[in-house]
């Protein structure tokens, strides 16, 4: 008998808390504020900063574990065998969480006593998802942050891993899909509902009662209390990763080939591999035409035993009568595997504890704002010698955040394709906002 040995190592590089957003009167022409703080997002702009981190070693001729040099003067590519997996351990918000509700769901789930004895927690519990509601009378000094009614606490990261054989595993986690599947189209009555809105001019929920509530496969942005939001649903932006990828418009200029997840998990929580695969990866199984080094990704999903000690559910099962309401932590935490201040820690878009006078210094800015991390992009491409930058980074007029992006020409090329036979609703950033330098 013969074995083949796969050596796997795996680093967490990104990992993020969150279930906040904030309204659109609060968003800033000066990219200074950090709109989406859901789990999901901050984890991948924490990934963002070390990408740039590991690009400027790789420019800087100190060597970089992620990157070599691709044959175009500048570009970038993976080293072999690295890739990015992303975990979250809650379905993502929006058409994800659209899932049926079967009769098994109404029983409750013991509460998780440590993180190594989640595997033996039984069956799934039915969650009422809760909107946090400001104490009476108060009246935030700081631009209001709006919440998403829909989604708990939840925790995401994201780790590159050298790629092992996974055949067995998928197959295992394939069948058990398709066997829960099965299962529930015979004891289906109602359906797990998201606090996301269906995006305006578009189909909207029906409000029926039961399975009949919401409209499926549709865009959403994430709900405020009052005044509306203009982020989409974290269903939407992993769909739009799989396609144009998670490096975004400015990293897409020093790279070869968009990134993508090759494998999403999701921790124990209700789950449906199917609704999973339509919210992320059937929705834009027909876009063509997609410029070099951008494609269809299908990442591999999985669902993990292990719950998340602190969810919403595990939290209201532990939770006693009298001891007051129970509301979603305000604050969004990220740590990513950066030599300096790999720590960020935000509250209404801002840094948390930053006063008014703080209010329009880099102080009160979040690391992850889209501000910051241009500036960290700037650096890399000031690092860069002249002779080695990438031919999109060569024109003296680029000046504002929204030069470099529309400057990375493959990129909007892709998202152009994607919008275009995919999401032909999906609402248009206002300029103004992306005009800063």
């Amino acid at each position: 008998m013969n074995y083949v040995l796969f050596t796997v190592e795996k680093e967490v590089v990104s990992m993020g808390t969150g279930t906040k957003c904030i309204g659109k009167a609060s968003m800033s022409s000066n990219g200074d504020i950090l709109n989406d703080s859901h789990a999901e997002v901050i984890a991948r702009r924490g990934c963002v900063r070390y990408l740039i981190q590991e690009l400027h070693r790789a420019v800087s001729g100190r060597g970089s574990s992620v990157f070599r040099s691709a044959d175009q003067r500048g570009r970038w590519t993976l080293q072999p065998g690295v890739s990015f997996l992303l975990f979250t351990s809650h379905t993502p918000c929006g058409d994800a969480s659209i899932i049926p509700m079967t009769d098994s769901q109404s029983k409750p789930r013991p509460p998780v006593t440590s993180v190594h004895g989640c595997e033996e927690a039984d069956g799934g519990g039915s969650v009422k998802r809760k909107a946090e509601e400001l104490a009476e009378g108060e009246k935030p000094k700081l631009p209001r942050f709006e919440g998403e009614e829909a989604d708990e606490t939840k925790r995401a990261g994201t780790k590159p891993t050298l790629q092992s054989d996974p055949t067995k595993t998928h197959d295992d986690a394939s069948q058990a899909a398709s066997a829960f599947t099965r299962d529930q189209t015979e004891q289906v009555h109602d359906i797990h509902r998201t606090g996301a809105k269906c995006v305006s001019g578009g189909p909207a929920d029906p409000l029926h009662p039961g399975v009949g509530y919401h409209s499926t496969g549709v865009l959403r942005v994430k709900p405020g209390r009052g005044e509306p939001t203009l982020s989409l649903s974290c269903s939407d932006k992993l769909a739009r990763w799989g396609v144009v990828g998670f490096q975004g418009a400015l990293l897409s200029h020093y790279l070869e080939e968009a990134l993508y997840f090759s494998t999403v998990v999701v921790g124990k929580c209700q789950y449906s591999h199917e609704v999973m695969h339509r919210a992320l990866i059937s929705r834009c199984c027909d876009v063509s035409d997609l410029p070099a080094g951008f494609s269809l990704c299908s990442p591999v999903l999985l669902q993990s035993s292990l719950e998340f000690p602190f969810s919403q559910n595990q939290t209201d099962l532990q939770h006693r009568a009298g001891q007051g309401r129970v509301s979603p932590c305000g604050a969004a935490i990220s740590w990513c595997n950066v030599a300096e201040q790999p720590l960020d820690v935000t509250a209404n878009g801002f840094k948390h504890g930053v006063t008014k006078k703080m209010l329009g210094t880099s102080k009160s800015r979040s690391l992850l704002c889209k501000l910051e991390l241009f500036r960290s992009f700037l650096s890399l491409v000031a690092a860069t010698e002249p002779s080695r930058l990438p031919d999109t980074l060569r024109s003296a007029k680029l000046q504002t955040y929204w030069d470099y992006k529309q400057a990375s020409r493959r990129y909007q090329q892709a998202w152009q394709q994607l919008r275009t036979q995919a999401f032909p609703r999906w609402p248009r950033s206002d300029r103004n906002l992306l005009l800063f330098h």
